[in-house]
């Protein structure tokens, strides 16, 4: 089964919200290298008129009661449903990730969609709180949209981690902008495409694909919130822009996330669960694992299952489930892996397995490797390498696990395997991570919306996911209605004789509920 045909990228391009493209890129297939498609490149103009045009439109969609926006979202879930296979063909052409992670990306969008609709209208509903004096005060807690938020999303997943994130920023009442990577546009174009066919007003979302110091700096300078995935490196540089101009910012970054198994563990489960954990997108994830710490006692029989489990999952391009593993997104993560693997063998790592491009199977394939002996002066010692490269380090104990697990800058996501569930839970309460998968690698923990799903460190700020994951896109706005008489003393009452009123009446609050 092929990629979509020439014409289907074209119309998705006709999507973009650039005026007049000067300059076009091409968007090649991951797995041949052929171009799909040209998409019109953004400019800084083509950001202010979208920003200008979704502030039009945000007035009117924020107008609008949470359940008719909700129910808005609600049809664009059944048309994701309706046309996923489509939406893999065209994620997998542009990222060339197995069909299963292709599928991983339809449930996030499926599952954002079902959960911030269903929680919307109660969450943006105004609520009261106990007033400095009741009875004479009732305060009321309004939820305002923050206007036009721009997302920057990356190329790993580029549906879910896009259009994923504008759905909770326009459930607040907002207009979007995404600016997708400049590799992969065509995924947030094709879900933007169903967004309007769901009833989202045209101007309400805006994708401009472009590069990152253009458009994406033209987002900053000119939005009102940032959502942000990327690199640590560059969640930094805009966290500072932001800050410059005192609007809000959320990132998810970088991870060099931790496996924890434990003498009494299941590891035919584990062995065969930590190849989704590491390998998934060919390990261009940031929350895949690349450290395992296993207890010494059961490390060589753990390893052996691990690295046979490895070697039988199959390297392959196709647009259906035949393949395990898919292919690396470009040239520069190809030489970054092979980097990391030939800096690891120089300096005396052990590969265990894999370790080799295959370009027999397509241009940009890495073999899923496993490492040994890993030190810390190796590059892919404590640097996130983002791609199929894993090192297993036993351990004498559960409590070294934890602490080396914890030395990090990072603190994403962790994987716990012990003898029992209840031990698994106490080790992950003690791991420096946002989230953490107890019998399993990360997909609960990313598919559990209703909770928050974010990094520690230097692995993120603020959240996605869970009620958080839709109030950052707005601003508390508190309003307090005084009644029967206000803070002056009544007539005839001497200002001394209200004052010792007024504390009286404070002094007692703390009687009160709330208080």
């Amino acid at each position: 089964m092929p990629a979509p045909d020439a014409a289907v990228f074209a119309r998705l391009s006709a999507l973009a919200a650039i005026d007049n493209p000067r300059d076009t890129r091409s968007i090649t297939e991951v797995f041949t290298g052929r171009v799909l498609g040209e998409v019109p490149v953004g400019t800084a103009a083509d950001v202010a008129s979208a920003a200008e045009d979704g502030r039009g439109a945000q007035a009117h969609w924020a107008a609008r009661t949470p359940s008719e926006r909700a129910a808005v979202l609600e049809r664009f879930r059944a048309l994701v449903v309706e046309h996923r296979e489509f939406l893999m063909d065209v994620v997998q052409a542009e990222t060339g990730k197995a069909r299963w992670a292709a599928q991983e990306e339809i449930m996030g969008l499926m599952f954002a969609a079902r959960y911030f609709a269903r929680v919307a209208p109660k969450l943006l509903s105004p609520y009261q709180v106990p007033g400095a004096f009741p009875v004479l005060n009732r305060t009321t807690v309004h939820a305002k949209p923050k206007g036009v938020v721009a997302v920057i999303a990356p190329w790993n997943y580029p549906l879910v981690l896009s259009i994923g994130d504008a759905i909770p920023a326009l459930l607040a009442g907002n207009a979007v902008l995404v600016k997708p990577d400049s590799q992969t546009p065509f995924s947030s174009l094709a879900a933007a495409e169903l967004l309007y066919r769901a009833g989202l007003p045209r101007h309400l979302l805006a994708v401009v694909p472009g590069p990152g110091a253009v458009v994406g700096k033209a987002m900053v300078d000119t939005c009102d919130y940032l959502m942000f995935t990327g690199s640590s490196a560059t969640g930094r540089k805009l966290a500072q822009q932001c800050g410059e101009r005192l609007i809000g910012f959320s990132a998810e970054l970088g991870g060099k996330n931790p496996m924890i198994v434990t003498r009494g563990a299941n590891l035919d489960k584990a062995a065969k669960a930590a190849v989704r954990a590491c390998f998934s997108n060919a390990g261009q994830l940031c929350i895949s694992i690349e450290r395992i710490y296993v207890q010494r006692s059961v490390a060589d029989e753990f390893t052996d299952k691990f690295v046979a489990a490895v070697e039988a999952a199959k390297l392959g391009a196709a647009y259906d489930g035949s393949a395990d593993i898919g292919s690396l997104i470009s040239q520069d993560q190809l030489e970054t892996v092979s980097k990391h693997v030939a800096d690891a063998t120089a300096k005396g790592a052990e590969v265990l397995t894999g370790g080799n491009p295959r370009p027999d199977i397509g241009p940009l394939f890495f073999e899923p490797t496993v490492l040994a002996e890993v030190t810390d002066e190796m590059d892919c010692g404590r640097n996130e390498t983002f791609g199929p490269l894993v090192s297993i380090y036993p351990v004498d104990t559960v409590e070294e696990a934890i602490e080396r697990a914890n030395d990090t800058e990072y603190g994403l996501n962790a994987s716990v395997w012990a003898q029992s569930k209840a031990e698994g839970e106490r080790i992950g309460k003690q791991l420096r991570a946002g989230t953490v998968c107890v019998d399993e690698g990360y997909a609960p923990a990313w598919g559990s919306t209703a909770a928050p799903m974010g990094g520690m460190g230097i692995s993120g700020v603020g959240r996605r996911h869970g009620p958080d994951g839709l109030l950052k896109f707005t601003e508390p706005q508190t309003v307090v209605v005084t009644r029967f008489l206000n803070l002056d003393p009544p007539p005839l009452v001497p200002q001394e004789v209200w004052q010792r009123v007024l504390m009286t009446l404070a002094r007692g609050l703390r009687f009160l509920p709330g208080r």
